[in-house]
C-alpha cells in the first residue's frame, strides 16, 4: 500500500513537472519569462519548454491592436470656456519586455498622458476653432503619446475624439447663431431669386415689345408696298385706257376716303388737273347750270 502512494505520488510530480516544462503559447500573445526572479527571455508563439521551479511566465501580453475608451475629461478652452471631451486610443504591444518592466499600468498611463495632452492642445485653441480642428487635435495627440509610449513598448496608431461638448448655455447660443445664419442665407437666396425673376422678366417684356415693334414695322411697310402697287396698277390701267378727265374725278373720289383713314393725313393736296376734273364732273351732273347754282 505504501509503495502504491509513492507511486501515485511520484506520477503526480512527473505530471505537474511535464505541465510546467512544456507551454503553449497562443498566437498573438507573448510570454515573458523569469528565471529565478529576473527577467530571462520572451516566448513567441508555439510549444515551448521551460526549466520548471526555475522559470516563471509573468505575464502573456496581447500584441493584437487594442482600443481603449476614456471617460469624458472636462478641458479649458484658451477663451475659458469649459468643453466635456470624450477620446478613444487605438494601440498596439510591440516589446512585450517593456511594457512588463518599464511601467506598472500602460493603460492608466496611457489615460493620464492622454488627458494632459489634451489640456496642453486644447488650451491653446479657442472653442470654434476645437470644435473645427478634430483632425489636428488628433494628430498632435498622437504624435505626443506615440513619443512618449514608445519606451513602454506601445505604439500609439491612432487618437480620435469622439465628441466635444461645450456647456448648455454656449450650445443654446450657436444654435440661435447658427439658425440666424441659416434665416439670413434664406432671406439673400430669395432675395437673389426675385431679383432674377424681375430681371428676367423685364428682358422678357423687352423682348417681346422689340418683337411686337417689329413686326408692326414690316406689316406697315408691307400694307404700304401694297397699296403703292395697287395704286401703280390703278393709274397705269387709267391712263393705259385713255381715261377722260370725268372718269378721273369719279376715281379721285373714290380714292378719298382711303386717303382720309391715315392718322397723320391732316393736310390734303388736290392736283390742278383733279380740280378741273371735279368742276367738269359737277357740271354734267342733273339739276345743276353752268354757274353750279340749282335750277
Amino acid at each position: 500500500m505504501a509503495g502504491l502512494i509513492v507511486l501515485l505520488v511520484v506520477a503526480a510530480l512527473v505530471l505537474l513537472t511535464l505541465a510546467r516544462t512544456v507551454r503553449i503559447i497562443p498566437q498573438a500573445r507573448a510570454g515573458v519569462v523569469e528565471r529565478l526572479g529576473r527577467y530571462s527571455r520572451t516566448l513567441t508563439p508555439g510549444l515551448t519548454i521551460v526549466v520548471p521551479f526555475i522559470d516563471r511566465i509573468r505575464d502573456m501580453m496581447d500584441l493584437r491592436e487594442q482600443v481603449v475608451s476614456f471617460d469624458p475629461q472636462p478641458v479649458i478652452t484658451e477663451d475659458n470656456l469649459v468643453v466635456s471631451i470624450d477620446t478613444v486610443i487605438y494601440f498596439q504591444v510591440t516589446d512585450a519586455k517593456a511594457a512588463t518592466y518599464e511601467i506598472a499600468n500602460y493603460i492608466q498611463g496611457i489615460e493620464q498622458l492622454t488627458v494632459t495632452t489634451l489640456r496642453n492642445v486644447i488650451g491653446g485653441m479657442a472653442l470654434e476653432k476645437t470644435l473645427t480642428s478634430r483632425d489636428e487635435i488628433n494628430n498632435q495627440l498622437r504624435g505626443v503619446l506615440d513619443e512618449a509610449t514608445g519606451k513602454w513598448g506601445i505604439r500609439v496608431n491612432r487618437v480620435e475624439l469622439k465628441a466635444i461638448d461645450p456647456p448648455a448655455s454656449i450650445k443654446e447660443t450657436m444654435e440661435k447663431q447658427m439658425r440666424a445664419d441659416r434665416e439670413k442665407r434664406a432671406a439673400i437666396l430669395t432675395a437673389e431669386g426675385v431679383k432674377q425673376s424681375q430681371i428676367l422678366t423685364a428682358e422678357g417684356e423687352k423682348q417681346s415689345a422689340i418683337l411686337r415693334a417689329e413686326g408692326q414695322r414690316q406689316a406697315a411697310i408691307l400694307q404700304a408696298e401694297g397699296q403703292a402697287k395697287a395704286i401703280d396698277t390703278v393709274f397705269r390701267a387709267i391712263h393705259e385706257g385713255d381715261a377722260d378727265p370725268k372718269l378721273l374725278a369719279y376715281q379721285y373720289l373714290q380714292v378719298l376716303p382711303q386717303i382720309a383713314q391715315g392718322e397723320a393725313n391732316k393736310v390734303w393736296i388736290i392736283p390742278s388737273e383733279v380740280t378741273r376734273a371735279l368742276g367738269q364732273l359737277g357740271s354734267a351732273l342733273p339739276g345743276r347750270n353752268e354757274t353750279g347754282s340749282e335750277t
